[in-house]
């Protein structure tokens, strides 16, 4: 019964206690004037004694509730305790109830006009507890049951034949007064509720209309402020130096700029109405291209996409770069789109400049270079004769700065292989440690022109953790080059720098650690960029290309790494770099064959992977050419399993051609849908195609067919 108070809402538990304790003083008095009536009645025919017993019991009963009444007044945090209080009046409820069950058990017995005037009264008392108790049900059920419980058991002991039918009766009665108790409650806590209800609506209703006249002050200025920026922005659009375009969902051109007017020659009447795809986007691959615009738009989310080929109004291709931003609603529904294009066509001719510039370096200058330092070593090994002192040291002063100019080529060379996606690694699972050991023998020679030593760290005592990563070995080795031969360079004489490995749950961190001095506050932003060099006398002395880290950078994330320094406690920085750990599982699927299948057919690609993953191949599967590219110049590949068509290819032949540089000695194998696929390659060698294969064949002969492109047996299918 507590925890039915307790779990009533509280303003409704303190309103039904307020209710009880307002109307227990009167019920109380109107208890002790009915029982000094029923007392009166029956004192010539009962024993006084017992009258007097049972009417100074009432009037303490009626004392106790209307002291229970006045107590709750008085308490000041009475209404915060509605349960506390509930439970005291339910107390003094059934005692009061008991004190009316224990007249009628004594005094029914008697003369049958008496028992009609004491089942009036029984019935006048539990029908007056309803005013008084209904609006906590069980309050009321203790109060009936004490009043009632006794009389029932009297009218079967001492009644007449109607009397006990009559008892019978009572615990019917007793239930229909329970239950109007419970459904006066209910209606209480309803009138209660929409009392509380009315008095918040007439409070909202005042603060609404504050609010609205508010808000109405709001949306005014928010309307001129909508204006004003609507005013900024067609400002803007008008003035921009790039190309913008608002178009539709379907690509429809709905305006554009003066800038674009002028960098594509059409003016903006002819141009709206038409569709972005056909005339900018999608030339080439109009297919391709109409499915990508499809998932963008679906999608609601800004993207950026190079275009080589927009063609102008007079028939000039400009290459040109597009930012693409939906204008979706908050349900993800996209109104408009607005494009932004800017022509590259400048760049692109740069980059063509330099990738020249980058191979007339490679043939022209490294290998007459490399002629050169093979001439000064020669020399000053003695092999023409002896060389004087004197001359020995121009020829060292020679021989060292060629070395330094075929650095500082090999490293541009690496540096535009990478920014331009030409450089391909060949990952492999490596035992870090030996590769640790093993880079600071190398690299001791060097770090003894500045008289410093490579060593591991004090706290490692020689051991390093047995930690193995997927990694290009030689990649991974230029890394570790730059990174000590950086830290050997600016360490003090007689110094140190230490080597340490550490083990994180799935990344390991090698630190290279020196006591140089440190790394400048302005600098630390850019120390990763290309030739970058701290502006001091020691950098300048010291010597560098301003490349070594940079290229450190790529090459780690390329092997999914990430590089990064801080400075040491005590002076110094340390420079480290972070690789997953491979697990177990991961080492000897990494020493399998690596294989790329390019298949848009879900289903063919499936089948194809399962059945060379049976035969202990590696194998990685792409839907498109756009995919194929990325993990070609990502991975080295034995095999390329390629679809005679593809969706955003229009030739898989041309695809092949610009792929050549990457490959190697990738063998290829092209897919067909049909037969007569191969009949429109008549040479397939010239393209490098060594065979093919139908996307249904069988398993033994998928499994043959790749084993012969290896030249290795064939490895039997699990399975």
């Amino acid at each position: 019964m507590e925890g039915m108070a307790e779990g009533q809402a509280p303003e409704v538990a303190r309103e039904r206690c307020d209710f009880i304790y307002r109307r227990l003083a009167p019920g109380a008095a109107a208890s002790a004037v009915l029982s000094l009536l029923l007392s009166g009645f029956l004192w010539r025919s009962r024993a006084p004694d017992l009258i007097v017993f049972w009417q100074l019991l009432v009037l303490a009963l009626a004392a106790l509730l209307w002291g229970l009444s006045a107590a709750y007044r008085r308490a000041p945090a009475a209404r915060e305790q509605p349960a506390l209080w509930i439970r005291r009046a339910a107390f003094g409820a059934a005692a009061l109830g008991a004190g009316w069950g224990f007249a009628a058990a004594v005094f029914f017995p008697g003369a049958q006009d008496e028992q009609v005037f004491i089942s009036f009264v029984v019935a006048l008392v539990t029908a007056g507890g309803l005013p008084l108790f209904s609006t906590v049900w069980w309050v009321y059920a203790l109060y009936a049951a004490g009043v009632m419980l006794p009389f029932n058991v009297v009218l079967f002991a001492h009644g007449t034949d109607f009397f006990r039918l009559l008892g019978a009766a009572v615990p019917l009665l007793y239930a229909a007064n329970v239950a109007t108790a419970w459904q006066l409650g209910g209606v209480f806590s309803t009138a209660f509720g929409l009392r509380e209800a009315y008095r918040r609506l007439s409070g909202d209703n005042a603060e609404i209309q504050a609010q609205l006249g508010e808000q109405l002050d709001s949306l005014l200025d928010a309307h001129r402020e909508v204006q004003a920026y609507g005013r900024k922005l067609s400002l803007f659009s008008e003035r921009a130096p790039i190309a913008v375009f608002e178009v539709d969902p379907r690509g429809t051109i709905l305006d554009m700029n003066p800038a674009a007017e002028n960098l594509f020659g059409w003016a903006s009447p002819e141009m709206v109405g038409r569709n972005i795809i056909t005339m900018m986007l999608g030339v080439e691959d109009r297919a391709g291209t109409e499915k990508w615009w499809e998932e963008f738009v679906a999608s609601a989310r800004p993207a950026t996409r190079v275009v080589e080929n927009c063609m102008r109004r007079d028939g000039l291709a400009l290459a040109c770069e597009w930012t693409m931003t939906p204008l979706a609603s908050e349900e993800g529904q996209v109104s408009s789109i607005v494009l932004q294009g800017r022509d590259i066509t400048q760049q692109r001719a740069s980059e063509r400049v330099r990738s020249e510039f980058t191979s007339t370096l490679s043939h022209e200058l490294r290998t007459p270079l490399t002629s050169i330092l093979g001439s000064l070593s020669l020399l000053r090994s003695g092999a023409l004769g002896d060389v004087p002192k004197e001359q020995d040291e121009i020829v060292e002063i020679a021989e060292r700065n060629g070395q330094r100019l075929l650095d500082l080529i090999n490293e541009v060379l690496d540096i535009e292989k990478i920014e331009s996606g030409r450089l391909t690694l060949e990952p492999e699972p490596l035992e870090l440690g030996e590769l640790v050991r093993e880079s600071l023998r190398l690299n001791q020679g060097f770090a003894d022109r500045f008289h410093v030593r490579l060593a591991l760290a004090a706290e490692m005592r020689g051991e390093v953790p047995q930690v193995t990563v997927r990694a290009d070995r030689k990649r991974l080795m230029q890394v570790m080059t730059n990174l000590l031969s950086n830290a050997a360079k600016f360490s003090p004489p007689s110094g140190s720098v230490e080597v340490s490995v550490a083990l994180k749950d799935a990344v390991v961190r090698v630190g290279v650690g020196d006591r140089g001095p440190g790394i400048p506050s302005a600098f630390r932003g850019r120390i990763f960029g290309r030739f970058a060099q701290a502006d001091s006398a020691d950098s300048r002395i010291k010597g560098g290309t301003g490349l070594g880290l940079a290229i450190s950078k790529r090459l780690v994330e390329m092997m999914q790494g990430r590089v990064g320094f801080e400075d040491r406690e005590g002076g110094g920085t340390t420079f480290f770099f972070e690789l997953p750990v491979m697990r177990a599982g991961e080492a000897a699927a990494a020493e399998a064959v690596r294989v790329l299948i390019t298949e848009d057919d879900a289903v063919a690609a499936e089948y194809l992977a399962m059945v060379l993953e049976k035969a202990g191949y590696r194998v990685d599967t792409v839907a498109d050419a756009a995919a194929s590219r990325t993990l070609l110049g990502r991975w080295k590949y034995a095999a390329w399993l390629l679809s005679r068509r593809l969706s955003d290819a229009e030739d898989t032949l041309g695809l092949i051609a610009e792929m050549r540089p990457r490959l190697g000695g990738t063998r290829i194998i092209m897919l067909a849908g049909l037969r007569s696929d191969q009949a429109g390659v008549p040479e397939p060698q010239r393209h490098g195609i060594v065979d093919w294969l139908l996307k249904n064949d069988s398993r033994s002969r998928i499994v043959e067919a790749v084993g012969q492109a290896l030249g290795r047996a064939a490895p039997q299918p699990g399975g």
